[in-house]
């Protein structure tokens, strides 16, 4: 099936051959928010055209009224975080970027415990879709439910003007209160930061620490802001950072805190000059955990993550996409079979529930999007689960309460940022509990 939908991907930003780089600038910014990039609104007029052209008004006002409100609406406050990125003429970044905020100190070469998502969070990182306005709601209904679990919501703005407008939108657009939200002005490339955040855990003395992947998975965007984003974020919250010698997402690794982590054999793909024993090694010198299980991939499928076929409901309960579609049927009950086969670290059988799994489609008949349940988010007795607007919607929220009976079963509508690739696991990152 072939669909013409949004696109939430800086398009405009895409290299490209320099004989259609004129070409595909003027279509990029005819059919993009890509102007925002370029002059970001920053007095109350251009912030309410901003507002009016992405369908974000409050009810009930028009520019006028929104231009009127925001000249007596403050910024709010915020912390602030710098990167100091040496890069190439392409933006990649040509050294381990360090932040510039706070006394931060290098963490020794020792693996931490990744927590697993049950356990308590002290805030979730998002990064605001400034130029996405079709994510706006997505990501408000994303921000009110993590503030309802108790738990900070980090939210990253390329700039204090941004802030100022993704508040207004908050209170006035949503009605939310802003308590419980941290405005952190850190420039980034792109909106998924599950996969660029920094992986955060607890030193063997209980104390927490990061550590960094090399994040460069993209051959033809920039990715710089992104990759450096870890070090500043981890140096804003005072957790010792270092810097890890292997490539990957965060999307890619699940922890049941207890010695099991589960990635895809896309792990080993990012690291073509590395053996599997090499890979594994490097999982091990970031990682604390004793049993490694390796589930495929998906076919055509560009992330590889494993977040797109596995949820962990506890240390015992696997949630899969159930092997119901076309082309990666066959993946899908090999990873399922996995699970129904080997035991987690402590020697505990797997109990296997299925969920439906949506048909996939490809957008503008170029980007094949594969949706998927399994990318959901445990926060604090809530699990905020990935709906698309389909019957299959209900059904596994249904499966989601049935398995997590003690928690609180969040729908949040991820229809549009189902066609960048990922759901709310994707677009969101942990900060484990002090």
């Amino acid at each position: 099936m072939i669909r013409f939908d949004f696109i939430p991907y800086p398009l405009w930003q895409r290299r490209v051959p320099a004989d259609i780089r004129p070409f595909w600038h003027a279509v990029t910014r005819a059919f993009t928010f890509a102007d925002a990039d370029d002059r970001p609104p920053a007095t109350p007029a251009h912030m309410a055209h901003y507002l009016t052209r992405g369908g974000l008004l409050p009810r009930g006002m028009d520019a006028l009224a929104v231009k009127r409100a925001l000249e007596g609406f403050a910024a709010p406050p915020n912390d602030w975080a710098t990167q100091r990125v040496a890069s190439t003429s392409d933006g990649r970044a040509t050294q381990p970027p360090m932040a510039g905020v706070g006394a931060t100190q290098p963490v020794a070469h020792t693996p931490i415990r990744l927590p697993a998502q049950w356990e308590p969070l002290a805030a979730v990182v998002l990064t605001f879709p400034v130029f996405y306005p079709p994510l706006w709601a997505t990501h408000a209904a994303m921000i009110a439910a993590i503030v309802g679990a108790n738990a900070r919501a980090d939210v990253l703005v390329p700039s204090e003007a941004w802030a100022t407008l993704a508040a207004f939108y908050l209170t006035h657009t949503r009605g939310m209160k802003l308590d419980g939200v941290r405005w952190i002005v850190l420039p980034t490339d792109d909106i998924w930061v599950r996969d660029y955040a920094p992986f955060i855990g607890y030193r063997a003395d209980g104390t927490r620490a990061a550590v960094g992947a090399i994040y460069d998975p993209l051959d033809t965007y920039p990715q710089a802001r992104d990759d450096a984003m870890q070090a500043a974020y981890a140096d804003l919250n005072a957790l010792p950072f270092r810097k890890w010698d292997l490539r990957t997402e965060g999307g890619n690794v699940w922890s049941d805190g207890a010695g099991t982590l589960i990635v895809s054999e896309d792990i080993y793909d990012r690291n073509p000059t590395l053996s599997r024993t090499a890979v594994e090694g490097a999982l091990h010198r970031a990682f604390a955990f004793e049993k490694l299980i390796v589930t495929p991939k998906l076919w055509r499928e560009e992330t590889g993550h494993v977040d797109l076929l596995v949820k962990l409901a506890d240390a015992r309960t696997v949630l899969v996409s159930a092997p119901t579609i076309p082309f990666n049927s066959g993946r899908l009950a090999r990873a399922a079979a996995i699970f129904r086969q080997t035991p987690n670290a402590a020697g505990e059988p797997y109990r296997v529930l299925e969920l439906p799994t949506p048909p996939p489609y490809l957008n503008w008949g170029v980007y094949p999007v594969w949706r998927s349940y399994t990318n959901a988010l445990t926060v604090n007795g809530r699990v905020l689960v990935p709906t698309f607007g389909i019957d299959m919607d209900a059904r596994a929220l249904a499966i989601y309460r049935a398995a997590m009976p003690d928690y609180e079963i969040v729908p949040i509508d991820c229809g549009a940022a189902a066609n960048g690739g990922g759901g709310v696991h994707c677009l969101t990152h942990e900060l484990p509990a002090g």
